[in-house]
């Protein structure tokens, strides 16, 4: 299964490709959970600042300006270091 794959500080004529601005928000302060994702999910961070570890896996961190694709069926604990805002959208 692939991993998390991270666009940092993505360009504006990437975001407009995806229409990024069109997606839902979603805001969570400070804190730490697990989380399985069952649809791939990308996300956009408007603010924030986290570190995702998956399953085995090592962690990766995240943040503001950064766009990241979460795959279908990925278990993973979130390490929200500051308060995070992203846009996001999930696959079908």
């Amino acid at each position: 299964m692939s991993q998390i794959k991270l666009e940092p500080q993505a360009d504006a004529c990437r975001l407009q490709d995806l229409g990024v601005h069109n997606w839902g928000i979603w805001s969570k302060e400070v804190s730490s959970f697990p989380w399985q994702y069952d649809a791939t999910e990308t996300c956009y961070f408007l603010e924030g600042d986290v570190l995702v570890t998956p399953e085995n896996g090592e962690p990766v961190r995240m943040g503001k300006g950064d766009l990241v694709t979460f795959p279908s069926g990925m278990t993973c604990h979130w390490e929200i270091l500051s308060d995070v805002k992203k846009h996001f959208n999930f696959d079908e």
